[in-house]
């Protein structure tokens, strides 16, 4: 799904036709073929970075999730986070 959604960005078409011709030099070569190269080599980068951080991710989440006490240290910081934000909103409404 997130490769679909990535495929119909219009943002990428975009940044491609911003980015990519500064790089391209008409006496190198085929235009296309250096478009093509430097797309492909963009889209292989990103693919590996994404994979590398899909799966840390993956790995840490099975590595906190065997541990309950990092569950209960978990749940207090989130729901201190949440209720410093309430308060700090409760506050800001009164100003």
């Amino acid at each position: 799904m997130g490769s679909l959604t990535n495929l119909l960005n219009p943002k990428i078409a975009v940044m491609y036709l911003s980015l990519l011709p500064q790089f391209i030099s008409p006496e190198h070569g085929s235009v296309l073929a250096q478009s093509l190269i430097l797309g492909f080599m963009q889209i292989v980068i990103s693919v590996s970075v994404n994979t590398m951080i899909a799966v840390a991710a993956g790995t840490i989440a099975v590595f906190l999730a065997s541990r309950p006490t990092w569950l209960v240290v978990q749940r207090w910081l989130m729901g201190t986070v949440l209720a410093g934000l309430a308060v700090r909103m409760a506050t800001e409404a009164r100003r």
